[in-house]
């Protein structure tokens, strides 16, 4: 959904690659952020412990809140309905959105609850499958779609302008959403093999290819449905194979979208009830949340209580409103994360471990910097063009700072 998205705010095959081409370089260098701080902390829960370790319980205890109440469960949500968009289209049943997204998400909780092994299983077959879907809409567009006619001439849609930079900041939301998921690797750290090694390798590795994908992606839909078929399309992966194969080329992709769909909801479930497991173990949460069942291995408590929260945005909000919701909260905690990369080196220096570590920031202070730098203007800039939408998922976060002084209370006595 979210390449036509980003067509409606730019209009040009130059400014939609480049904003796709911008939000990959971000995640890249996010990637490698990440990767030395996984590294140096393969800790249970990822960013949550980052942010424990460098700056204050307080403030690891505030993304926990965020991420059940907001960015989780907001952007799980926000792909349950995508996937209920392309199940009608593929099936024509005529059942609400909302009920389908729920359906789906419930599901998936059931089987993540199973264990880690089955839960890991069924993401490994979706992941090896949505490759599969995006590799055929590549070639297909490429090789049987005819070319679009009469696309846009110049680089850009409009002057240079404040406006225009604002503009582009907000093309950026849904790409930066759409490029997201790489940082919940951390979050199962503790369960991962020689993590210091296999995570940071398997971050990198993996926005790369991601990069990739989607940038060539891009590539076919401009070329196609050219820039304004883009913007004005609900569905441009399954109009691309409409054009190449026919109805039964768009209920292909249509059926490949939704195992994507699935597959990120299924990582999802899988990775981030660990930081709400390790909020308890901490004493900032419910006791039971901590819990692991002695048979699956599995955080139950933990899962279910994502999954519920999930549902309940899917049932509430619609995808662009969740959107926005998502990403400028959680665009806050990726620089504040960035951000505690200077204090552990600072930790280093002062304990005489510098560069002991197997895998550092290229580029570093410089990069780390400018990806802070970005994070914040994102955030800016989302509050600025969508101030409602935004401000719900601020006012969620601030509500965190009381729950967290009732939590810290409740665990000294």
């Amino acid at each position: 959904m979210n390449p036509s998205v980003v067509a409606i705010h730019v209009h040009t095959p130059f400014l939609i690659l480049g904003v796709w081409a911008v939000g990959g370089l971000i995640a890249l260098a996010a990637a490698f952020i990440w990767a030395e701080l996984a590294a140096l902390r393969p800790d249970v829960g990822g960013q949550y412990a980052y942010l424990r370790e460098a700056f204050h319980p307080g403030v690891a205890f505030l993304y926990g809140w965020v991420l059940l109440l907001v960015i989780q469960t907001g952007g799980m949500a926000a792909v349950a309905v995508t996937f209920a968009r392309y199940f009608v289209e593929l099936t024509n049943v005529h059942v609400a959105y909302s009920v389908i997204a729920a359906a789906v998400l419930a599901t998936l909780t059931i089987i993540n609850c199973l264990g880690v092994r089955s839960g890991g299983t069924v993401q490994s077959v979706l992941m090896v499958m949505k490759i599969v879907a995006i590799v055929a809409l590549v070639l297909c567009g490429v090789s049987l779609a005819p070319p679009a006619q009469n696309q846009p001439a110049g680089l850009l849609d409009r002057p240079a302008s404040f406006d225009l930079i604002t503009i582009i900041g907000a093309a950026l939301v849904p790409v930066l959403f759409s490029y997201g998921g790489w940082q919940t690797a951390t979050f199962v750290a503790g369960e991962i093999k020689e993590p210091e090694k296999n995570l940071p390798r398997g971050l990198i590795l993996g926005v790369i290819g991601v990069v990739i994908l989607y940038l060539t992606a891009n590539f076919v839909y401009i070329r196609v449905l050219g820039t304004s078929g883009l913007a004005g399309s609900k569905a441009a992966a399954s109009d691309v194979m409409r054009l190449a194969l026919g109805d039964v080329g768009a209920r292909a992709i249509a059926a490949g979208i939704a195992i994507s769909t699935v597959g990120f909801l299924s990582q999802s479930m899988l990775t981030a009830p660990r930081v709400y497991f390790a909020m308890a173990r901490d004493g900032l949460f419910f006791k039971s949340v901590a819990t692991v069942n002695p048979k699956t291995r599995a955080p139950i408590v933990a899962i279910v209580l994502q999954g519920f929260f999930a549902i309940a945005i899917a049932v509430l909000g619609s995808y662009e409103r969740i959107l926005n919701y998502v990403v400028s909260t959680d665009f806050i905690f990726f620089g504040l994360t960035a951000l505690s990369i200077f204090v552990f080196r600072r930790r280093e220096r002062l304990a005489g471990t510098a560069n002991t570590q197997p895998i550092r920031v290229p580029g570093h202070p410089y990069t780390t910097g400018l990806f802070i730098l970005i994070c914040w203007l994102v955030v800016i800039n989302t509050v600025y063009r969508y101030p409602l939408d935004t401000l719900i998922g601020l006012a969620i976060l601030l509500a965190g700072i009381p729950a967290y002084l009732f939590w810290h209370w409740r665990k000294n006595s």
